[in-house]
């Protein structure tokens, strides 16, 4: 999202990256090749992408928060892959937010 419902964002501290690159072994990799050839889903492969996924996003709120950022905002993922590795990159705009009071 762009902004946050319930909340006025008082400062914006600037964009934020969360990366990791992870590389699959061999033996998933002739996993991966024989499973291509019956189809489905190649379980090896989704962990792999939750692991990174998560590890970028452990990173994003780390530099958020090291910024004196509570919230981020814009939020978006890009993947790269090249070789036998990937490229999780998280990012988006570190602010800082306070609670809207209602009247």
């Amino acid at each position: 999202m762009n902004d946050l419902p319930g909340y006025k964002i008082t400062k914006v501290l600037g964009t934020i990256y969360g990366i990791t690159v992870r590389a699959r072994n061999w033996g998933a990799d002739i996993g991966g090749a024989l499973r291509t050839a019956v189809g489905g889903e190649i379980r090896i492969f989704t962990n792999l992408m939750y692991t990174s996924r998560e590890e970028a996003m452990e990173r994003l709120v780390g530099e958020c928060m090291s910024r004196g950022g509570n919230a981020i905002i814009a939020l978006r993922f890009d993947v790269e892959n090249f070789g036998s590795c990937s490229q999780i990159c998280a990012y988006g705009t570190a602010c800082f937010v306070e609670k809207v009071e209602e009247k």
